[in-house]
């Protein structure tokens, strides 16, 4: 899931140089004209080259044919030179993945077997979503593997709420019944996928369309392919946008996804005439579109996603709002600057979203049922939490330091 995630996002994305994950095109050093030192060079009329990609939760040979296709078909203009997925266990060494609960698909926790133990890192992960079994069941398995470290996440240590999915659909469902007769704008992370299928619940049960962007289309034909489960543009609820600035000779991923929802194709005029039927899916980056849209005065904008976490966004917000004061659009969940470099949600409008990661007390359960050795906390602010809530057991809390190489 997370492979075929990565190809969509980069098929459908701008071919930035760190963004080349899934496929690249081949560089050579050179010295370009005017230039007086050497720079990575390539040739654009060249085919792109995929990378090896090897799969640890399935074998290659049982990916569904669909899949396969989607992997080696070129989405750009361009060749592409293929590589078929390989498989992990074609390593040397002892690899073992669980599938764990997130607010992405495919998030994926890893044990490695090692000659001092097995060393654990559970990725990002939760227990209040849809899919909190997965998570249930990773713990199990990493209890009875009895590791040397557990390396964890700890990106809510300081947060207790266990807001779930259920929740944030009757407080969405609330919300986006205030507004009938008004055009809806939902945005949440283009790949939360049980976001998107929570937003689409709630257009079935208010009589409205869900309309997504091409680029939600493509991703969700790809996961479509590997879980059926996995709603995509043929839900008849669904339908896909097309922006008034869609490029005259679009990429070949873009073309197809016309093609093949050509008769769900939703254009700026016919949301601008009908905006009460509409729940529309943008982003920040999606919000060009208002003018080709003009929508009434009183609509809504719902932030259903997480809060900012760093300079650039709150440059984004800032400009979010004045595009929302602009065309008298209410926004609902969004942060507010309440001073200088601080922002704030509305205690209010908190309840719209729900984390992809678990919250302070919950990830010291995991860390008590698994029972490692040593505790390796990662992408957090405060790793000391873990520290001061595990002084009592026996399980040593190991913080490293910046550039430090820890040996066990």
């Amino acid at each position: 899931m997370t492979a075929f995630i990565v190809k969509a996002v980069q098929d459908s994305g701008r071919p930035d140089f760190d963004r080349r994950i899934c496929y690249f095109t081949p560089c050579e050093t050179g010295i370009p004209a005017g230039w007086r030192q050497e720079a990575f060079l390539s040739d654009s009329s060249s085919p792109d080259e995929q990378r090896l990609f090897l799969l640890g939760d399935i074998s290659p040979r049982k990916l569904p044919k669909k899949a396969v296709e989607f992997w080696a078909n070129p989405a750009k203009t361009k060749e592409l030179i293929s590589c078929s997925p390989g498989n992990c266990k074609e390593f040397v060494f002892n690899l073992k993945c669980f599938a764990v609960d997130h607010s992405i698909p495919g998030a994926t926790a890893w044990a490695v077997e090692t000659n001092a133990g097995w060393i654990i890192y559970t990725g990002d992960l939760r227990l209040h979503g849809k899919k909190k079994e997965f998570t249930q069941k990773f713990l199990k398995n990493a209890a009875r593997l009895k590791p040397k470290v557990l390396i964890i996440e700890g990106t809510r240590v300081d947060d207790e709420r266990k807001i779930n999915e259920e929740e944030v659909k009757g407080n969405l469902l609330k919300v986006v019944k205030r507004f009938k007769g008004k055009l809806v704008i939902a945005d949440f992370g283009a790949r939360n996928i049980e976001r998107l299928e929570t937003f689409l619940e709630i257009a079935e049960e208010v009589g409205r369309k869900l309309v997504i962007t091409d680029k939600d289309a493509y991703l969700l034909d790809a996961l479509h392919v590997l879980d059926p489960a996995i709603p995509d543009a043929t839900n008849k609820h669904i339908y896909v946008y097309q922006k008034t600035t869609a490029n005259k000779s679009p990429d070949i991923w873009k073309r197809n996804i016309y093609a093949k929802y050509s008769n769900k194709i939703v254009m700026a005029e016919d949301i601008r005439r009908n905006q009460e039927d509409f729940i529309l899916c943008f982003s920040f980056f999606d919000i060009n579109e208002l003018p080709s849209l003009k929508p009434e005065p009183e609509s809504a904008y719902i932030y259903s996603s997480s809060e900012l976490y760093d300079e650039e966004q709150e440059i984004d917000f800032r400009r979010l709002h004045a595009w929302l004061e602009h065309f008298q659009i209410k926004g609902i969940g969004l942060p507010r600057e309440i001073a200088y470099r601080k922002w704030e949600i509305p205690e209010d409008e908190k309840a719209l979203h729900a984390s992809g990661h678990a919250a302070g007390p919950e990830l010291i359960e995991m860390v008590c049922l698994i029972k490692p050795q040593y505790v390796l906390p990662v992408h957090t602010e405060r790793p000391e939490y873990f520290r001061e809530h595990l002084r009592d057991t026996d399980i040593k809390v190991r913080i490293a330091e910046p550039g430090e190489c820890i040996n066990i």
